[in-house]
């Protein structure tokens, strides 16, 4: 199995429950569309655990084969994309593993959701109407996040590049939602302290 390059326009409307039901029955061909609509995305959420990019691809294709061989246990209890999701995260953690690499740390729930409101999304963050240039801050925005551990990264990348729910992610990652919260609002408080002296030099300006 590899992954593919396009995708017929025809099949362009066909949802991804009948997709997988075509597949169930044998059509080899609907998950070739289920590669097609998802293999980027997938290939974007195993890059944020593994930077090698020969690596991202070869357990990228290792995921969807995964997927293939267990497609007959997917019963539509979430959506398809969450269901290949997590095996593509857990995939990207076993080989991170099996390389001896650093495996994901604990986390600590957090359950007071108010404090959760207290940093603006990332991408409020990096609007025009910052006073720093545009281009340095992203450029410090994405550092703050590769230095980020593992499942935190995963967590706010999913939350807001993906623009996933807390249910959604808490199925990708195996975790409650209230780890979600935390993960995510550790992620953005890391972040928001790394480029803290880039807007308050632009604010200074």
């Amino acid at each position: 199995m590899t992954l593919k390059h396009e995708v017929p326009m025809q099949h362009e409307t066909s949802s991804d429950q009948t997709l997988v039901e075509k597949v169930q029955q044998g059509d080899k061909r609907a998950f070739d569309l289920l590669v097609v609509k998802y293999q980027y995305k997938v290939v974007g959420l195993i890059g944020r655990y593994i930077q090698d990019k020969s690596e991202v691809l070869d357990v990228a294709q290792e995921s969807f084969i995964k997927a293939y061989r267990s497609i007959n246990s997917f019963r539509g209890e979430s959506a398809f994309y969450t269901w290949l999701y997590r095996i593509a995260v857990n995939t990207a953690k076993n080989h991170l593993v099996s390389r001896s690499r650093r495996p994901p740390e604990s986390d600590v729930e957090l359950d007071n959701e108010e404090v959760f409101n207290t940093y603006e999304s990332l991408s409020d963050i990096a609007t025009p109407e910052a006073n720093l240039n545009s281009n340095r801050l992203e450029k410090a925005i994405y550092h703050a996040i590769e230095m980020l551990p593992e499942e935190l990264r995963s967590a706010l990348t999913l939350r807001e590049f993906d623009g996933l729910s807390y249910e959604d992610i808490s199925l990708i990652m195996e975790c409650p939602v209230g780890t979600v919260r935390s993960r995510i609002f550790r992620a953005r408080e890391a972040v928001e302290k790394h480029i803290r002296p880039f807007l308050d030099a632009g604010e200074s300006s």
